[in-house]
């Protein structure tokens, strides 16, 4: 949505003060700020949507999902509101963070490691690569969090877009695989017949 509005910039403003003028501060959606805000609509609405679907079919719903639609809710309603990019941006720094923290409290605090919880069923591992694999994935959430500040702070709007989308995605593939080859230095194989 966002590079299809940013490529149509006065339909994306008068429909964005036809759609959401009641929501914003003034009444009136500027060009600029347009395609962010019809974005974070369709965020919004994409978001309940998929909750609407797992509860219609019954299935449980994840936390990391009920915090996501708490964020995309109150940071998009206040870049709706204030005509301001900032607010949303946030969004997927908070959740990184949120994991991270999550992941870390779990191992220091609950003495339970999250990445073991996830993964432990598929793969055996020594308890203390299992304690390296979820630092690991604390430390990737933190650095991702400020990657994504940086980048949305000191670039442009489309460029943070494309960064979320590619860039994020990438990074976090890159991981993954860094991560596939270390654990299978340490996988334990089961030799019972």
């Amino acid at each position: 949505m966002f590079k299809y509005a940013e490529g149509h910039k006065d339909w994306a403003a008068s429909t964005a003060t036809e759609w959401l003028g009641f929501l914003v501060s003034g009444g009136v959606v500027g060009i600029t700020e347009a395609p962010v805000l019809l974005a974070t609509v369709v965020v919004i609405v994409a978001t309940f949507a998929q909750i609407l679907w797992l509860k219609l079919r019954g299935r449980k719903i994840d936390t990391m999902l009920w915090i996501s639609l708490g964020l995309v809710t109150v940071l998009g309603g206040a870049t709706i509101y204030f005509h301001s990019e900032s607010f949303i941006k946030w969004k997927p720094t908070v959740l990184y963070w949120v994991m991270g923290c999550a992941l870390l409290l779990g191992q220091l605090v609950f003495k339970k490691n999250g990445i073991k919880s996830l993964m432990g069923s598929q793969m055996a591992l020594p308890d203390p690569v299992w304690r390296i694999v979820n630092f690991s994935w604390v430390g990737f959430f933190t650095v991702m969090g400020f990657l994504n500040l940086w980048v949305a702070f000191n670039f442009s709007t489309s460029t943070w877009v494309n960064f979320k989308l590619f860039g994020g995605l990438g990074l976090m593939l890159v991981f993954v695989l860094a991560q596939a080859v270390y654990l299978n230095k340490h996988i334990k194989l089961d030799t019972t017949p």
